[in-house]
C-alpha cells in the first residue's frame, strides 16, 4: 500500500530535505522505537544489543559470508541473518510482512 504525505505534514520542513524518516515496528512481538528508514541502503541492520532483547538464541542466525561496507570504507562482518516478523500500522490499518 502506498504510503502519501499531505501539505500538513511539511509543516516546518525545509525544501528540498534529505531527512529520514524514523518509525516505531512491532518485531517479533517487542515495540522497537527509532527504526531509520533508509530508502538508499542494500541492508536491514538490526545491532546486537536489540537482538540480544528480542531473546532469540543466536544459533537462529544464518550464516552471512558478504562484510558490510561503510559510508568511509570500514567493513563490518555480520554476526548472521534472521528472518523477523514486523508489524507496521495499527489496526484496521497494519501490515505484516517477514523481512531478513
Amino acid at each position: 500500500e502506498v504510503i502519501t504525505f499531505s501539505e500538513a505534514d511539511y509543516e516546518g520542513v525545509r525544501l528540498p530535505h534529505d531527512d529520514p524518516v524514523v518509525v516505531t515496528l512491532l518485531v517479533e512481538l517487542f515495540t522497537m522505537k527509532r527504526i531509520i528508514i533508509d530508502s538508499g541502503s542494500s541492508a536491514d541492520i538490526l545491532y546486537k544489543h536489540a537482538f540480544d532483547q528480542l531473546r532469540i538464541p543466536v544459533d537462529q542466525l544464518k550464516p552471512v559470508k558478504t562484510p558490510l561496507v561503510g559510508f568511509a570504507g570500514e567493513m563490518i562482518h555480520p554476526l548472521g541473518s534472521i528472518n523477523l516478523s514486523v508489524v507496521a500500522g495499527t489496526a484496521p490499518r497494519q501490515t505484516q510482512l517477514e523481512m531478513t
